[in-house]
Order: C-alpha cells, then structure tokens, then sequence
C-alpha cells in the first residue's frame, strides 16, 4: 500500500469532520439476519417493517470495499447472548414481553426460522451474507446494546492505535447511537454515515442522528456516504486516476515479480495483486543458502521441497485474492525454546532436547493466519545470555561485522530478521534477550507486557518473568510490530501469568490531543557506563524529542537500577533452576552444558538462598507487577519502599513526575566476539545495564534504531528503547512511532 494521506476531511454535521487514516477504523453495528431478515428477532420487534434496515446493506457493502481497498482496520459487531441466556438480564429478556399490549410473540433464546433468536452460535446471529467478515477484520460480540459494554472492543481499539471511527449499522435509534455515546465518553471522535444506519421507525432517525451531533457535535459527527467514499477514493488513487477498489477488480495479466522487500504491507500489496508464496519461499530460500552465518543462525530449517509444497497448499486453500488471511505468505523463524509439534526443541541444550506433541500457542496462531514456518534460531543455552556466545550450534554475529556479538539470549532471531532471511522472528524475553539482538542487528525488538501473549508451549528459562518478544525489519518498523502483536495477544487460560481481560489499565483515547508526552533517562553515572559512540548518539537522539512532542522530566533512576539488581543479584535466579528436571540434573548433566552456563548454574546452587530470602524478593517483585493495579487490588503486596514509588511518581497520571515512557540506549556498548570469550560473565552483565529491570518492573519495551558510526570503517548500528508501565503498549508503540518518524524509519535519516 503506498503512502496515505495523513488526514482526510468530509463534509459534516454540525462542521467538517478531519479523521487521520493511520487512526482511523470503520465500525459496522449489528448488521445480523436477526435484524434484517424476514422471521428475524427484529422482524418480530418491529412488525416486519425492515424496509430500511434492509436498505442500508448495499451502502455498507460500499463502505466496506472501500476500506478493504485501503487496508484500513475494520470491526463489525454482532449482538447476541451464549446460550443458556447467562448474560442476559431479565430487563431485556421479559419486560417488552410482559408488558401491557405487548407485540412481542418470542423472547430473546426462544426458537425462530433462523434459529434461536438473538443466541451466539444460531444462523441468525451471524452477520448478513452481503456484508460478511473477511480474513482479519474483527468481529466483536456484545450482550448489550452499546458495543463496550462488556465486550474486548476497547481493548481490541486501543491496541489497534484508533482514535477515530466512521460508524454504520442497525439500529439507528438503539445500538447505534448507544455505541457512539459509549465511544465519546472513552475519547473517540465518531461519525456516523447517514445512509449506512437505519431502524425499524423512520420517525426516530433524524431526532436520534440530531442528538448525535447537537450543540457542536456532543457526542459525534453525521455525514453522508457520498462525501466520505469521494474522500476515500481520493486517498487511493491520484487526481484524475479512478480508484481501482470501488469497482470490480481485474485480475493482473502477468504475475508480478517478487522485489525482496519483507514488510507485511509490502508483501500483501504483492499478493494481492497476483504474487505466488512459491515465489517468494523459493526466491528467500536461495537467499537463506547463500548467507554465510546461516549454519549458526539456524538449528533446523523447514527443507526447500518441504517449504515450497506448503506455499503451494496455502496458494490453493486461498485462491480469493481478495480475501487473504493477514499473514498469508508471511515467512518467520522461532527461536529454538519455542514448540513445533513432532520438530525437536532443543534450546540450545542437548540433555533437554524432546520432540513435543503439540505446538506452541503462538506458532498455531500464526500457522492458522497463513504465515509460513522457514525454521528455529539459535539462541544462548537454556536461554541464558544477552552475547549470543554461548551454543553449541556456533556463535552468531552481528549482521553488520562478523567480529561483532549479535546479542542473545535471541541471537538467531535478530540475525535471521537483520539479514532479511524473515519477516520476523518470535523470539523470548526475560532480562532483554527480545531487546539486545534487536539493537545489535538493526532490527525493531518488541516485548509486549508480559502476559499479553500466550506462552504455552514455550520452554520455560524463569517462568514468572518469561515472555515472547517480536522482532520485525527496520522497514517494516513499529507498523508491523503492532499488527503481529494484535493479530497474536489475548488470554489464555493454560498460561498461568496470563493477563485477564480487563486486568490491565486502559488509558482515555486522546483523539484531538496534541502528541505531547512526557519521558526520563538514566543518570549521568548510568550513561557514563556507555562507550563513547553510544553516549555521544543517545544524547544527540534526546536531543531532538522535543520536535516531536517530547518533554523531558526528572526520574527515579534508582528504582530502575535496584529492580535490575533483583534479577542475578538477589534470589530470584534461583527460578532458572525450577525449570529443570531436578535438582541434581546440573551434577549429572554436566560435561553437556556450555561451559559458561555450567558455571553460572553451579554458582546459583552453591550460593544456597534460603526460602526466607526467595520470598522476599518474590514479595518485593510481586509489589511492582502489582504496581499498575489500583491499592484495592494489589493489597498487601505494595508495602515496599520501591513499589510505593513507582505507584505513585513515576507511572501515576496524577504525580507531577509522570511520565509515559523511560528512555535507555538498548545496549552499553557493542562488544567483540573476541572480548566475550575472554570476560563471558562479566561483559554479559553489563549488557543487561538497561533491560533487567524490564520484566522484574513488568513494563513493555520496544527497541528501535536510532544510528549508525563507524567502527574500524564499519558501519555500525544503534539503538534506544522506549519502556512504558504494564499495559501502556499502545502508547508505548505510538511514541516509538513518533520517533521513527523523526529519524525515518530504520534510523535511515539519521547517521
């Protein structure tokens, strides 16, 4: 998809409505053949007057192809109940019922022609064909007539990054307008398409769209479908060229030839214009055996034959190319902790290698979207090292000098991405394994707060702090790090630290907001730990925050540091032994582990920390995953000094010290090969200088690059990480958005 316009205006009630594409989502209201076919439950309401709900269908049908032509998100909703009617109240299910010369036949879960009326799973329930979902748009069902109510749709909105919704659907008088004023009192900006809402009283649309927009649009905006598909089609297409996407599309007359590029938009625009998954798997595959570290990169690869024969599946199970699930063709690797059903995990460690019987959550989820499996990346045993030097598999190296470390415990992940071998890589996150072999490549590293994405079926290193992390392509950036995120996150009740929904805080969608925010460094002393090129960049990159909206506020380095300190220092490096086997696996396995693994486990055993010292410092870590709950729910467990200030300075909204994010350079430095070999513990640790507090703290983080030097002639890259309190991703993604804008994506702009 080319480059959109950053903002579009209609036409409007009360005044012209400006949306910004990158933002903005259509939200299509309950268009179910209970309320617009014959029989239907709104049939029944309403005494089989449908003409109008019935009308709006082929004005939805336009906006929707509109969209799609766009690649603009879209949510439909679907009101309905389970079917033992457990969530619904007696206020709806018996009152029209019951009352006084009522005309209502049947209940809400009473039989129908289209089955149980208004019951999740019925074939009235689902949407009207005309307007049915496609791969990938999201499909929210709601027990009430407003769409947050007790649904994901916020959650699912702030995560997408929307702030403005274009709205359409039935009924104009109910759940139409009650979503829109549920939307305006969470932040966003609506506007209604006049032509795509209707109801079953043609006397009630015009009063209930007027109190929409009344006193300078209180709760929203009307506008009509002409002014908004004349917007869209300008955005699409050039002045004078016709829009290719309101019209039946032609296919093209030669398939188009793959341009290496790996980005998710770049793909799709190929696919859907004809590109075979054969071509680019063939095209990549070459690539794959013509890079010289692809022996240490990778523990197994998918083989060639094996790979091809699956893009050919996948090109026939999708032959609509219209209607491609949202990672069709997309090739990734895993990192090797991380299951494949009957392919060994190995991590790194032959005593521990099995062949598992079920894949990982993870892996299923992206199979089922149409992704495509190249294969698993080598990674520091037992998942243990930010150096990438410690395998059995060979020492990885950094994609920009083969005498440089590619940083681990993910090494395989960030080379495999960095040299454009994938799409991107599922790799893990504990003490920075997502962040270190992201900034040593040149790559954006992603770690979601933990417990957003299911870690089911992922080798455990220190289970209460483990979590997956994403690496992407410069190109594709932050972009593609949101999408992957959306398309994968949610609960999962077979990982214990799982995150329920509605467990973490939701921030007030700031829609007219200027992109203002606030940040805080390292001290001086933590920055001075820095080689001379990482300092003299990360005070040139802060130095131009500001352009972008940035404000700069004093912060509490020490808590960071004391958090970091938990993580080896204290007891809670004990948990990397719970993973074993038992507890003398270490005496017996031996002479098989690395010999830098070897001695940090043996040194975790003969330090012997009591239980009275692990509970402590569970205690402790417990107050700062607590720490972005209210008081009521965290309780007792917030009684530290460090959790108390966390909570109410540094991530509390209301403390004059807020602030959105924390600012680091992802790395001290970017050491030798040579120099790990010869001090592997103690340069390991410095490595982890700004990412062990990360997990401990339970905040979100995201690596981006942010410059290049030179070294020995040798274009070298650099990177920042911008880390925000647990459940703050989207703003977290949003401000490192804004910077990719400043320095251009991939840091290119800014050398």
């Amino acid at each position: 998809m080319e480059a959109l316009p950053k903002n579009i205006t209609i036409e409007a009630k009360p005044y012209p409505y400006t949306f910004p594409l990158s933002s903005t989502a259509l939200l299509l209201i309950d268009l179910q053949r209970d309320f617009i076919l014959p029989s239907g439950f709104g049939d029944i309401q309403s005494g089989t007057n449908l003409t109008a709900v019935k009308a709006v269908v082929p004005n939805c049908v336009r906006i929707l192809q509109a969209f799609r032509e766009l690649e603009l998100p879209i949510f439909h909703t679907r009101e309905g109940h389970l079917p033992d009617l457990s969530d619904c109240p007696s206020s709806k299910l018996k009152r029209q019922a019951s009352a006084p010369g009522t005309n209502h036949s049947k209940v809400i879960g009473d039989p129908g022609e289209l089955g149980r009326l208004l019951v999740r799973g019925e074939y009235g329930h689902d949407i009207v064909d005309e307007c049915r979902p496609k791969l990938g748009e999201v499909v929210v069902d709601k027990p009430g007539k407003g769409a947050f109510w007790n649904t994901n749709l916020l959650e699912e909105l702030v995560g997408w990054g929307i702030t403005h919704l274009i709205v359409g659907g039935v009924t104009t008088e109910c759940c139409v307008t009650t979503t829109v004023r549920e939307a305006n009192d969470r932040g966003f900006e609506c506007c209604i398409i006049e032509e795509c809402a209707a109801g079953y009283n043609d006397n009630f649309k015009v009063p209930s769209l007027d109190m929409i927009h009344w006193s300078q649009g209180l709760f929203g905006f009307v506008s009509s479908l002409p002014n908004l598909l004349k917007a869209l089609t300008s955005a699409h297409a050039p002045p004078g060229v016709p829009s290719p996407g309101l019209g039946p599309e032609s296919p093209p007359s030669t398939p188009p030839v793959w341009d290496g590029r790996l980005t998710l938009a770049s793909l799709r625009k190929s696919y859907r214009s004809g590109l075979s998954p054969v071509t680019v798997i063939t095209s990549l595959y070459t690539r794959i055996e013509e890079y010289s570290q692809t022996k240490s990169t990778f523990t197994r690869l998918v083989d060639r034959s094996a790979l091809i024969s699956y893009a050919e599946s996948l090109q026939k199970l999708f032959p609509d190319l219209t209607n491609l699930p949202p990672l069709y063709g997309v090739p990734f690797t895993l990192k090797d902790s991380i299951n494949v059903a009957g392919v060994p995990t190995t991590l790194a460690c032959p005593p521990l290698t099995h062949i598992p019987s079920r894949s990982s959550k993870v892996y299923s989820r992206l199979i089922s979207m149409g992704a495509i499996y190249i294969g698993k990346t080598n990674l520091d045993q037992f998942a243990t090292g930010l150096t990438g030097c410690r395998s059995p598999h060979g020492i990885p190296a950094s994609v920009f000098n083969p005498d440089y470390v590619s940083g681990g415990s993910s090494s395989g992940s960030g080379v495999s991405v960095g040299a454009e071998l994938a799409s991107f890589a599922i790799a893990t996150d504990t003490a920075g394994s997502g962040r270190i072999p992201a900034g040593f490549n040149g790559v954006v590293g992603w770690k979601p707060t933990k417990g957003t994405v299911s870690f089911s079926g992922v080798m455990k290193a220190c289970e209460s702090l483990d979590c997956l992390s994403f690496m992407v392509t410069p190109e594709g950036g932050v972009k593609d790090v949101r999408k992957l995120w959306n398309l994968v996150r949610g609960y999962d009740p077979d990982d214990p630290y799982s995150k329920a929904p509605g467990s973490l805080p939701l921030p007030m969608v700031n829609a007219l907001a200027e992109k203002k925010w606030k940040f805080a460094l390292p001290d001086r002393k933590a920055v001075a730990e820095c080689s001379p090129q990482y300092r003299k960049l990360f005070y040139q990159v802060i130095g131009g925050l500001q352009e972008i909206g940035g404000e700069v506020k004093e912060g509490d380095w020490g808590l960071f540091e004391e958090a970091g300190k938990l993580l080896y220092d204290g007891a809670l490096v004990n948990e990397r032994l719970a993973s074993l086997p038992d507890n003398g696996w270490v005496g017996r396995e031996k002479d098989e582990l690395h010999p830098v693994i070897r001695e940090i486990l043996q040194n975790v055993l003969e330090k012997g920390v009591s239980a009275a010292e692990a509970y402590k410092d569970i205690r402790k870590m417990a107050g700062y995953f607590l720490s972005s709950f209210p008081t009521h729910v965290s309780g007792g467990l917030t009684n530290s000094r460090l959790t108390r200030k966390a909570n109410t300075t540094l991530f509390n909204p209301a403390h004059p010290s807020y602030i959105d994010v924390l600012i680091v350079p992802t790395a001290p430095f970017h050491p030798r090969i040579s120099a790990v070999l010869k001090d592997p513990i103690a340069i390991n640790s410095r490595l982890g200088t700004f990412t062990h507090f990360g997990n401990v703290l339970d905040l979100c983080a995201i690596a981006v690059p942010a410059g290049h030097y030179l070294e020995d002639g040798i274009k070298m890259p650099f990177s920042i990480t911008f880390l925000g309190r647990g459940g703050s991703d989207s703003r977290v993604l949003e401000i490192a958005s804004l910077f990719e804008g400043l320095v251009g994506v991939g840091a290119r702009d800014f050398v």
